[in-house]
C-alpha cells in the first residue's frame, strides 16, 4: 500500500490516529530487532534510562531498584541505517505527505528513538499530548509508531483517547508536567473514553501530536521494543532558539 485511501485520511482527521495493518514484514522486524537488542544490551548511548523521566512511580535515581533500565534509544536515525531506511520509507513518506499536504519533514529532536519497555520495570505513562514540549509554527505533526512485535494492554501497549487532538482542554486540568490530572471528576469522564490499541508485530499507528495518549506496565515477562519518529509538514517550521529546532532535521520530499 503506497496511498491511503479516502476513508482513512478521514479517520485520521476525526480520530487524531490511524493504524495500518501489517505495513512492515516479519523478516524486516526481526532485523530492527536484532540491531536494536545489541544496543540495549550494552546500553549504546545516547539512551534514557526509567530513572531520568520524572514520572509518578519511576525510580527516584539511576541507583535506585530499576533506575537503570534503559527506557528509550535515543537518535534511532543516527543508530543504524535500518532504522534510517524505515524513517525515510518512500511509502510512509507519502502517505505523510498525503495527510500534511505538502512535503514532508523528519524532526530530529523529538521521539527519534526506540521505546523499550522491560517487565515490571517500565514505568506507567499517563494523559499526555506531545506537542506540550514541542515548539512549532502550528501543532499538526505526525509520531510513526512502528510495533516490532505484540503490543496491547498486558504488555504496556499505547492508549489513546479518540479524537482528543480537538478537545480545548483548560491550564487546570492539566498537572506540573502537563497531563491530565486524574483527580479532577471532569477528566476521568475524558479519560474513561480511552481505547487500547492491540498492534501486531509489522503494524504502524500514526497519530497527531495533540492526540491524548498514555501506557501501562509490561506484565508479559518479555520485553517490547517500539520505533517511533516525529514528522512535520515543510512550513510547519519548528520555533527558533526552541528544543524542537535543535537538533537538525531531515528533508524526505
Amino acid at each position: 500500500m503506497t496511498q491511503l485511501s479516502s476513508g482513512q485520511i478521514v479517520r485520521f482527521r476525526d480520530d487524531g490516529y490511524l493504524v495500518l495493518r501489517q505495513r512492515v514484514s516479519a523478516a524486516d522486524c526481526a532485523a530492527l530487532r536484532a540491531v536494536v537488542s545489541d544496543d540495549l544490551q550494552i546500553a549504546a548511548a545516547p539512551v534514557e534510562y526509567e530513572a531520568d523521566v520524572g514520572y509518578a512511580g519511576a525510580p527516584a535515581t539511576r541507583d535506585a531498584p530499576g533506575g537503570r533500565t534503559v527506557r528509550r534509544l535515543r537518535g534511532a536515525w543516527q543508530r543504524h541505517p535500518l532504522l534510517q531506511q524505515w524513517a525515510a520509507d518512500p511509502a510512509l513518506v507519502a502517505m505523510l505527505g498525503q495527510l500534511f499536504g505538502q512535503p514532508v519533514v523528519l524532526n530530529l529532536a523529538h521521539h527519534n528513538c526506540v521505546m523499550t519497555k522491560h517487565p515490571d520495570l517500565g514505568t506507567a505513562t499517563g494523559w499526555h499530548r506531545d506537542i506540550r514540549y514541542w515548539s512549532f509554527t502550528d501543532a499538526n505533526l505526525i509520531t510513526v509508531w512502528l510495533a516490532l512485535g505484540r503490543e496491547d494492554a498486558g504488555n504496556g501497549g499505547l492508549q489513546v483517547l479518540p479524537g482528543s487532538h480537538r478537545w480545548q482542554i483548560a491550564p487546570d486540568q492539566l498537572d506540573a508536567l502537563d497531563f491530565l490530572r486524574p483527580d479532577l471528576a471532569r477528566n476521568q469522564a475524558l479519560m474513561a473514553q480511552g481505547v487500547t490499541l492491540s498492534l501486531a508485530e509489522g503494524d504502524v499507528l500514526l497519530f497527531h501530536s495533540s492526540l491524548f495518549h498514555a501506557a501501562g506496565t509490561n506484565r508479559s515477562g518479555e520485553r517490547k521494543f517500539s520505533v517511533a519518529f516525529a514528522y512535520r509538514g515543510a512550513d510547519n517550521l519548528p520555533l527558533a532558539g526552541s528544543r524542537s529546532a535543535a537538533a537538525g532535521e531531515v528533508a524526505l520530499g
